[in-house]
Parts: C-alpha cells; structure tokens; sequence
C-alpha cells in the first residue's frame, strides 16, 4: 500500500501559526518574569514576525508593476532599434558604401547590442534585486534580535547556585530561584529557534542563493547560541541533581 503524498500544509513552514507561537510565548515570558526585558525582546520578535508575513507575501508573488516597466523598456527600445535599422537600409541605398564605412556602421551596432543587453540583464534582474535586498534587510533585523537574546541569558550562570559561590560589588543581581532560571533559558532558546523558523519563511518563498545563504547563517547563529544555553540548562540539571543527592544523604534528613 503506498503512503499517501504530502502535502503543502505538511512541509511547508505556515507564517501565521509562527507568529502564533510567538505570541504565546511572550504571553508565557510576561506572566512568568513581568516587566522583564526578556519579554519586551519577544514582543518585538512577534512584531518582526508579523511583518515577515506580509514581506514573505510580497516576495513570493510576482510584481507586476516592475514587470510591465520592463516589458515597456524592452519595447521601446525594440522599436528604435527597428527604426535605426530601417534607416540605416535606407542610408546605404541611397549612397555610395564602402569597406570602411562598414566596418564604422558593425562597431557602433556592436557596441550599442552590448549596451542594450547590459540595461536588459540589469532590467531583467531588478525584480530578483529588489527582492533579496528586501529579504536581507529582514533577516539582518532577526540576527539582531537572536544576539539581545544572547545579551539577556549571559549573565543567567546555573554555577552561582552551589554552595559557597560569593559574589563581588560589580556581580549583577541574581535573584531568580534555580525552578525560575531553567525557565528563562528554556524560553530564550525557544526564541531563538523561532527566531531562525522567521527566518526560513523568506527561503521557503524565495530561493535566491544570496537570501538562502543569508537565511543558513542566520540558522548557524541561532543554532550556536542555543547551544551554549543547553549547555546551561544541562549543568543547572546536573547541580540540581547533586544538591537533591546532598540533602537527601545529609545527617540531618537521617534523623528525621
């Protein structure tokens, strides 16, 4: 029995649902850290988002406004190319023609076919253009978005927790229990990797090499970054562990 054949709701990334998450997210940072720059990041991260869905709208359609000045160009310039030709046969009836008058007359049409089919190809690719500097401009925005993401969990270190960690005049506050430091990583890496699925809307609708290559350094970032909170959280987990293991073998805990 074959399987069925999959659809495009199923391996396409959908922009409103992103933008879904996101906003619940940012509901879940507000009601768990009120007030918290964390949360304002992801509220901001939501309103890219939300504009990345009328951008990736935008470049996945055609404009055909851009495309009907091309084509107008396009026939304008046939058209006086047609009368140049005309012309010109007309010049060479009525005159007396020699070799050096047309090796001047294959130049300088050589040289204007070079000229036209340089302001053709520029005309032509000015759409992919504008495009992709559309397109590099957004995901430049969630770069920098995915490094204040950065900035906020740098100073979250699971180390302060154990016993006997001292701190200095110029230590930043550190006043969440260790059940709220493992949700403020957990959430900056769940922003972080909604940052990189914006991201890769803009790559699903335009596959342009230069947008695709902007798009898998953004997903490099995000992925890198991440992976130094996992690490966190992996060593919160771990020292969590051990200090369970410490009160549970303490005399203490025995005795009672």
């Amino acid at each position: 029995m074959s399987s069925p054949a999959p659809t495009a709701d199923n391996v396409n990334l959908d922009a409103e649902r992103i933008s879904r998450t996101i906003q619940q997210l940012s509901s879940r940072i507000d009601e768990r850290f009120p007030g918290s720059g964390l949360g304002q990041v992801c509220h901001d991260l939501y309103a890219v988002s939300l504009t990345a869905e009328h951008d990736v709208a935008a470049v996945s359609r055609p404009n055909w406004w851009l495309r009907g000045a091309v084509i107008a160009f396009v026939a304008a310039t046939a058209v006086l190319l047609l009368v140049s030709v005309v012309q010109l046969r007309l010049s060479l009836g009525t005159a007396s023609v020699t070799v050096i008058d047309l090796i001047q007359v294959f130049e300088s049409a050589t040289n204007e076919i070079i000229l036209i089919g340089a302001a053709l190809l520029f005309l032509v690719s000015i759409e992919s253009r504008v495009k992709r500097n559309r397109v590099i401009h957004d995901i430049n925005r969630l770069r920098s978005i995915a490094h204040v993401i950065d900035i906020h969990q740098l100073t979250k270190d699971p180390s302060v927790i154990t016993a006997g960690a001292t701190t200095t005049a110029s230590s930043p506050a550190r006043e969440m229990t260790v059940f709220e430091l493992g949700r403020y990583l957990d959430y900056c890496s769940e922003m972080l990797s909604l940052t990189g699925k914006v991201g890769f809307l803009y790559a699903q609708s335009f596959p342009d090499p230069q947008a695709v290559a902007a798009v898998n350094e953004l997903e490099d970032l995000t992925t890198g970054l991440a992976r130094k909170i996992w690490q966190k959280i992996m060593l919160l987990e771990n020292i969590t562990r051990n200090l369970e293991q410490r009160e549970l073998s303490s005399p203490s805990f025995l005795e009672d």
